[in-house]
């Protein structure tokens, strides 16, 4: 054995260690990108139940008094009428911008999942 090769356990050894550190990189990239697609999650989620909670709010008070408004104009089921249809308009620009924000959600960590197929790939022809 000439003194600079190493033995087959030295060589099999630092194999190990490598492949450990990188799963342990590919499952720190995982973490990473979930963590990203939650907050893009979190954001949607918030405009929709906002988008919700005030076209509730809306229907329950505004109805009322701009339809008692509106009746003083035209008939009272005309006024409900034209009322209600506007908060629906608003109400669904509210989900609908929510509902854009939530198909840019990717929720399987694509970066890291290629990276391991690509480590598994490059291991196979090595560990034969």
């Amino acid at each position: 054995m000439v003194s600079g090769d190493r033995s087959l356990a030295d060589v099999l050894q630092d194999i190990i260690r490598n492949v450990q550190e990188i799963v342990r990189s590919e499952v720190r990239l995982a973490k990473t990108e979930i963590k990203q697609e939650t907050i893009k999650a979190k954001s949607a989620a918030t405009l929709l139940a906002a988008g919700v909670i005030i076209a509730l709010f809306a229907i329950l008070f505004l109805l009322l008094t701009a339809a008692s408004s509106l009746a003083l104009i035209v008939p009272v089921w005309a006024a409900t009428l034209i009322v209600g249809a506007v908060l629906a308009l608003i109400g669904s620009m509210l989900v609908s911008a929510g509902m854009k924000r939530f198909k840019k959600v990717h929720p399987v960590p694509e970066k890291a999942a290629a990276a391991i197929k690509e480590n598994f790939e490059w291991a196979k022809p090595h560990t034969k």
